[in-house]
């Protein structure tokens, strides 16, 4: 975020989300949110979450949130666990929001480390199998370059790698969530559905918010289940594949897909961050990866696959992740500094140190007595300092001493390395999510693979490049999920105590859950073969890139640092002008992070968020109240329901249920 006036800016969608009557809620202590039936239905959907986890990434390749789902499943097998001893003659304990919070988050914590343990992507690179795909006569893929999965190796790289995220960032969740007020559009959505399971019946305005939820849960629910039955089998049918700018703008990602998350994202999230994005989709996918696209064969070889590092695949990511360092390094380098600041004034005055500084605007914080309560619980129950800096400084050295004797050719002094700048990509990564929602985590690691292969080079560099990615994807990816958690702790009244200990446990379970899950798979069916069911399809790619990585920067295409560098440039000069601006100025000048994701991911996603910012700004024009008072359910129900319909959906595809039909459109014939 570039200025304190974005604070104010992003205060309006997050309380839309608040519970209507939290000041007269008494909350529990931390240690009582935490409970034996939580931990006990955790490792239950934890299992049937990686195995949905692991069917999405060794098909598609691609896995989307499930943090809503658990928050629901978490609820529904709490409730019927009581109603089952309650006909027995036994009383249980009540179920608050805050242990359905906590059992979410050990939920997501567990089959997080299903997406970031690199089953189907980095790991699944370095086997035998991957490496005949590719070619034994492929230049740069070695025979030596192999290791193939192993329960014991795989269980015990997660326990000494995974573990880290969890403290890389937890001394700035006061920054990230109430001082930047950041929106983590799907934990604001599991947070108002937790919050309209255990809303009493007092609150008229709550009934109201409710109603509304379920309502547009039920409509994205329903309409995910009519898309299904038009997607076919593939990645090119259905309504996500509708080309409702035209077949020239579609063939660019700019089309209209239907999703109601995105539309719900839209209408949480501020103006600024979805007009951002919408700028950031046409400068790259309207113009920039277009003009490129012509010097095919000039700047880079014309007959490349379309995810080549040598080709325009690598630009993309190139870019992409140069902007994100340059607006994330910013942040950092400001949040640092006020921190400073705020220390030294506060020991020139002799007072009580800060936490981490808060920022306010010139006109001072006008707090409603629901955001201080808000506020107040989540820092009540801090996690010291300390902790956390002794702690990631504690496990980094245990994992800089292990993980070389499961990967010798990653040597000490580059996993220490890793370490040294994974917290800074935590944050970006982190702060990325809380304004668009995605997890850009493999982004991240694609940049490692590529940095370390080249810094080992032909002696290990392959297995040095993928090995180091997980190291990277742990720390990103568990960073940013645990802000995440933490925004819907914010909105649940949730202790972050509990939940930090929940996400030890979460994760505690995911090493040994993951691991397992995976194993089944890996015995039971033909794992990365082309013809199968289960192709795991990005390993090749992964393996691809830590060749190329080998041969460093020299092989990426002509002029991809240059145009990098001004990017990196830019990121940092707008953050900077919207801090040197008057406020009335600076809150139309557009965020770099924001502007980053579609570079990598496509246009069609900054299109429905764009649609859902119309939508609300008109609903604002026409009846500013109920805009505000309903926004936040209404789109919190479109992103509950199309992350709910995500468990059928996986669940019949594991079944191998494909659906009847498949829309798909091409050009007329003349």
């Amino acid at each position: 975020m570039g200025s304190e006036a974005d604070a104010a800016e992003m205060a309006a969608p997050l309380l839309a989300g608040a519970p209507a009557a939290v000041a007269a809620e008494a909350v529990p202590p931390w240690r009582d949110q935490l409970t034996v039936r939580g931990i006990v239905v955790s490792a239950v959907l934890g299992v049937l979450f990686c195995l949905i986890t692991h069917k999405l990434s060794l098909t598609a390749g691609i896995v989307p949130s499930l943090n809503v789902a658990a928050g629901l499943l978490g609820y529904f097998l709490v409730r019927t666990w009581t109603a089952a001893l309650e006909g027995f003659g036994i009383v249980s304990k009540p179920f608050t929001k805050q242990e359905n919070t906590v059992i979410q988050t050990c939920v997501v914590a567990c089959y997080g480390l299903a997406v970031s343990g690199g089953f189907g992507t980095y790991m699944l690179a370095m086997d035998q199998k991957t490496y005949e795909l590719i070619g034994i006569d492929y230049p740069g893929n070695r025979s030596v370059d192999v290791k193939n999965p192993s329960l014991g190796w795989i269980v015990g790289f997660m326990f000494v790698a995974s573990f880290l995220g969890l403290f890389s960032l937890v001394a700035l969740r006061k920054v990230m969530v109430i001082d930047y007020k950041l929106t983590y559009p799907s934990g604001t959505a599991t947070a108002m559905l937790i919050n309209s399971f255990h809303t009493t019946s007092g609150a008229e305005l709550a009934e109201k918010q409710v109603s509304c939820l379920g309502k547009y849960l039920s409509i994205s629910f329903v309409w995910n289940c009519f898309k299904w039955f038009f997607s076919g089998v593939g990645d090119s049918c259905g309504f996500d594949h509708f080309p409702s700018l035209g077949l020239a703008a579609f063939k660019n990602t700019f089309y209209f897909d239907f999703s109601p998350t995105y539309i719900g994202c839209g209408l949480i999230c501020p103006h600024i961050v979805n007009c951002s994005t919408l700028l950031g989709a046409i400068i790259s996918w309207g113009f920039l990866w277009p003009y490129i696209s012509t010097k095919a064969g000039d700047w880079y070889p014309a007959d490349l696959g379309s995810n080549d590092f040598k080709g325009l695949y690598g630009y993309k990511v190139f870019i992409s992740v140069s902007v994100i360092l340059g607006d994330g390094i910013y942040n950092l380098i400001k949040i640092i500094y006020a921190t400073i600041k705020e220390i030294m004034n506060a020991r020139s005055k002799q007072g009580k140190l800060p936490l981490v500084c808060v920022l306010y605007d010139d006109e001072g914080s006008k707090v409603s007595a629901e955001e201080k309560l808000l506020n107040e619980v989540f820092v009540k129950d801090s996690i010291p300092p300390w902790l956390a800096g002794s702690g990631y400084v504690g496990l980094a050295a245990i994992s800089t001493a292990t993980v070389p004797m499961m990967f010798p050719q990653l040597k000490w002094y580059l996993v220490l390395s890793a370490y040294v700048v994974a917290p800074l990509l935590a944050f970006c990564n982190s702060y990325g999510t809380g304004l668009t929602d995605f997890n850009l985590a493999s982004t991240y690691g694609k940049i490692g693979i590529f940095i370390f292969a080249s810094w080992v080079g032909q002696n290990g560099g392959v297995i040095a490049g993928l090995a180091a990615c997980g190291v990277m994807m742990s720390v990103v990816s568990t960073a940013a999920d645990l802000m995440q958690d933490f925004k819907t702790g914010y909105l649940t009244l949730s202790s972050p105590r509990s939940m930090f200990v929940s996400q030890l446990i979460g994760t505690a379970l995911g090493c040994v859950i993951a691991p397992l899950t995976f194993w089944l798979y890996w015995t039971a069916f033909d794992i990365g073969n082309p013809d199968g069911m289960f192709k795991a399809p990005t390993a090749v790619i992964y393996r691809e890139m830590s060749i190329l990585g080998v041969e460093g920067f020299s092989a990426l295409p002509h002029h991809c640092l240059g145009i990098c560098s001004f990017f990196f440039a830019a990121a940092i000069a707008i953050n900077l002008t919207r801090d040197v601006t008057p406020k009335g100025v600076s809150k139309f000048i557009p965020l770099p992070m924001a502007m980053a994701v579609p570079f990598y991911i496509g246009a069609y996603f900054a299109i429905d968020m764009f649609v859902g910012t119309v939508i609300l700004f008109v609903w604002e024009m026409v009846n500013g109240k109920e805009s505000e008072d309903f926004a936040g359910a209404v789109a919190s129900g479109l992103i509950c329901g199309d992350g709910i319909w995500s468990v059928p959906s996986a669940i019949l595809s594991i079944m191998r249920i494909n659906p009847p039909m498949c829309m798909y459109f091409k050009p007329s014939l003349n």
